[in-house]
This record gives structure tokens, sequence and C-alpha cells, in this order.
């Protein structure tokens, strides 16, 4: 049964969420229909108590409490189910560690993530969406969501490990993350060790893809090592292991941190960002007329063909809407916990310490009261005088605070650069009798997308010259996507 209490200093209202099974609880709710049971708790309240097995827990379902959250990351401190499994997988990284070891850790790398760093890579960010789309033919059905994976982890190792990652092992890297985000999932709903410690298939297959991507790391780190200390490559990976050798105690870091910083950078930087480009393209093909306002935009910006660089970025404005659009209406990161760190009142209820907090991006970002029809794809609402509408803390993709991604201004840059040139080159079509299936796991997009290729033949712009076109004929015969030659990229395949 349902209670209501309503505060009345603040005004805000706590209640419980109906449907408290024994030992899973919420848990099988979250984990069958997600989307459809976050969406249920804010008439409930805008805090709402949950269970996850055992675990009590509380969404936060109102954009101004979110916000209180992540700003006071002292009190809410990273942790809860989803951070507690990561730690296990990842370490204590940038994006894992604890409130006391966070401002360190991203002084540390904060230089690599900076607006003028995050420009000298777009080069290379260019470089790499060619590749992913040199081989495609006219008519040619792509794994989309298995090549915007591809590209984004491809991206982030050349970042992390300049040249020094063969593309078997990276594409062996993004094979495993597949697995682990599908299994991460349901660990964080359901947070019942003994479950996970039964030696079934998929249990199996998380346990290998987890020690495997470690391994992968630790390989990588050590041959970095073994080479000549002062041939260092400009990478992420060359700063962290000279912070290891420091002598300044502010600035050392154990060997431990090395790996946890990859695995962290490796994890958030490659799955996020691919889904966030498979979604647009999804979105896009089912709303032509604004995927032909990015098609109008690209033909202009990048006339001669090529990737944009750092001064045609800023002007792919349509290109940014879409985007962000998406990042609202599927944000990869859809769902977050919290941990208190000690006694607090929030909405009016007192949590104790340890209380597990939980706050879900998807769910502020179609609230109707920040975004009138939220469920439509409406690039057009982040145009300057209709996006100053948008009540404060109403729009998360990055998450807020001191503990917003490191990474956001670089996320933004890359699949800006993917989308606009795979735009400018390429019109992508669902193929016949598409159904569209969000199955949300650690996060949130399109898996196992397949798409039909079309190259586009953009109307000359002014006088320009033409470069030489990186879309092939037409072959006679497509080819069909397989997923036993694709890699079984498909996350149900986990």
């Amino acid at each position: 049964m349902s209670r209501v209490a309503p505060d009345p200093e603040q005004g805000w209202t706590v209640g419980t969420a109906p449907g408290i099974f024994p030992t899973v609880s919420h848990g099988i709710a979250l984990f069958r229909r997600p989307l459809d049971f976050l969406n249920s708790l804010p008439a409930r309240g805008d805090l709402v108590e949950i269970r996850l097995g055992p675990l009590r827990a509380w969404v936060v379902c109102h954009p101004e409490l979110v916000h209180q959250v992540l700003m006071d990351p002292r009190t809410f401190d990273k942790g809860g189910p989803l951070y507690d499994r990561l730690r296990t997988l990842l370490g204590d990284g940038v994006g894992t560690c604890p409130h006391q070891a966070h401002r360190r850790q991203r002084r540390l790398l904060q230089p690599g993530f900076r607006k003028a760093r995050v420009a000298e890579h777009t080069e290379l960010m260019g470089e790499e969406v060619e590749s992913v789309c040199r081989e495609w033919r006219a008519g040619q059905q792509v794994d989309i969501s298995a090549t915007m994976l591809t590209l984004s982890a491809r991206v982030i190792s050349r970042v992390l490990f300049s040249d020094s990652l063969d593309s078997a092992t990276a594409a062996e890297m993004h094979r495993c993350l597949v697995t682990i985000v599908r299994g991460l999932f349901l660990r964080t709903v359901v947070p019942v060790d003994a479950l996970f410690r039964i030696p079934t298939p998929a249990n199996r297959r998380f346990l290998h893809a987890s020690a495997r991507l470690r391994a992968l790391v630790d390989a990588a780190i050590a041959e970095r090592r073994r080479g000549d200390p002062l041939s260092e490559r400009d990478d992420l990976l060359g700063v962290l292991l000279a912070a290891a050798r420091s002598d300044g105690e502010a600035a050392a870091i154990t060997e431990q941190e090395v790996r946890s910083q990859v695995l962290t950078l490796i994890f958030a930087g490659a799955e996020t960002t691919s889904l966030c480009l498979a979604s647009a393209f999804e979105l896009l093909a089912r709303h032509p007329e604004e995927e032909r306002r990015v098609h109008s935009e690209v033909d202009v910006v990048l006339a001669e063909g090529r990737p944009p660089g750092r001064d045609e970025l800023p002007r792919l404005v349509r290109t940014r809407y879409v985007l962000t659009e998406t990042l609202r209406h599927r944000p990869p990161g859809w769902l977050f916990t919290r941990v208190t760190t000690e006694e607090t009142v929030l909405a009016g209820q007192r949590l104790p310490r340890g209380a597990t907090v939980l706050y879900s991006p998807y769910l502020l970002h179609h609230d109707p009261a920040s975004f009138p029809e939220p469920d439509r794809f409406l690039p057009g609402r982040w145009e300057p005088t209709r996006a100053a509408a948008v009540p404060p803390g109403a729009m998360i993709p990055f998450a807020a605070g001191a503990r917003n991604c490191i990474g956001d201004t670089f996320a933004m840059a890359e699949a800006t650069v993917a989308l606009a040139f795979i735009s400018r080159h390429w019109r992508l079509r669902h193929v016949p009798g598409h159904v569209e299936r969000l199955r949300p796991a650690a996060s949130l997009g399109p898996r196992g997308l397949v798409m039909v290729c079309e190259p586009r033949a953009p109307r000359p712009v002014d006088s320009a010259p033409r470069a030489p076109s990186l879309v092939p004929r037409a072959t006679p015969t497509p080819r069909a996507h397989d997923p036993r030659t694709a890699g079984g990229d498909d996350v149900h395949d986990a």
C-alpha cells in the first residue's frame, strides 16, 4: 500500500512504491520494465522509497531535490549498488572513487579534457570516423550499434594509448564491455550477491569478460613501462605513468590507481558516446524533417567532404541540437546511485547514514513540467530562446556539481564529428520491419541496431571545389549483417 506524507515546510511529498515482493522486491520490475517503473514513481511522491532485494532505497523524482543531492557530494557520495559493482570491476578511478579522493584524481586528469586539448583531438576523431565507414557500400546493412562502439573505443584508445594498442586488442576490449554492461545492470537492481555466485552461463560470461578486460589493460600498461622512458607518448597513459613515477607526494599515484583510471576512462568513454550516436541515427531515420535540417547544415559546413575540425565544430549548430535532444530523449547514463555518508534530511525525510539514494536523468528528462511533449524528439527545443525556459537541474546527461562527467566536452566533440561526417556522406535507413527495442542495461540506447546505407549526393554549395567522394559506388550485391562475423556485439548475446 502506498503512503504519501507531505512536508509542510517545503511542500515535498514522500511516498512508497507499491508491489514489494520478498527477496528481489522492486528489482524485478526495475529489470523487466525499468522505464515504465521509473515513470510511475512521481505519482507516488517527490522522494519514493523502494526495495532492491533486502535493501531500502529512495528514488529522487524532482529536479530540485536531485540538484541538492548532486551539489552535496560530501553527504551524498558515490556509492550504492551501482558504484559498489563498478568499484569491484574498475577500482577507485575518477568516476567511482570516494569524495575525499576525487579532487586529487580530477586535477591529475583534467588537463587532458580541457577545451583546448579536446580541440587538438578533433583530427584523430575525424580519422577514426572515416575509417569505420570507409568500407560501407550502397545498400549494405550495417550494425550501427557495433560500429559506433568500435568508433568510440578506437578514439578513447588513441587518447589513452596513442598508437600502442593494436586493432585486435581494441576489438576484444569492446566485446568485453558489451558483456559487462548487460551483467552490471542486473547486479545493480538485484543486489543479492548469492545469485551471482551461482555458476550460470551468464555469470561465467560476466566474470570472464571482467577478468579479461583487466588483463588487457594490465598488458597495455606493462608494455608501455617496458618502453624507452625518454620517448614518452603524448597521451593520458603517459601522464598517469609519469605521476606514478613522481617523487612529489601530492602528485604521485599508485600503480593500482593507474590501472583504475585507465579502466574507468575506457568504460565511460566508449559505451556512452556510442549509444548516443546510435540513438541519434535511429531517431533521425524516424524524423526525416530533422534529418533534412542536419543534411542541409553539413552540406554547407563540410562542403569539401572532410571531417569537421576545430574551426567547423562551432558552426554545426543544428547537429549539436540533435545530439543534445538525443541526450535528453535517451540519456545513456539513465540511472545512478548515491549513498549518504551521514544522517541527513532530504525532502523532509530523515535518511540514516549509509542510505542508498537513486536518481534518473531519464526520469527528469521526461518530466512534462520541464519538457513539454517529453516523448517527442524535438531538437528545436534547444534553440537559445526555448532552451532558456528549461528549469535549472532538469537536464543532466553528464550529472552536475563537482562530480560531473570529466569527459563531457570530449564526448560532445566526438559525437558531433561523427554525426556530421557520416550525415554528410550517408543516409541511414531502418531495415524493413524495424521495431524499436530499448532494453536498458547499465546504460540506455539501441543495441543490435542494423541500418541500411544510402549514399548521399549533397547539393553543391556556392562554387566550392569538390573533394573526391568517400562514398563508394553501389555494388550489385548488398552485404547483409551477420552477427557471427561481426563479433556478436549485441548486448543480447551477453
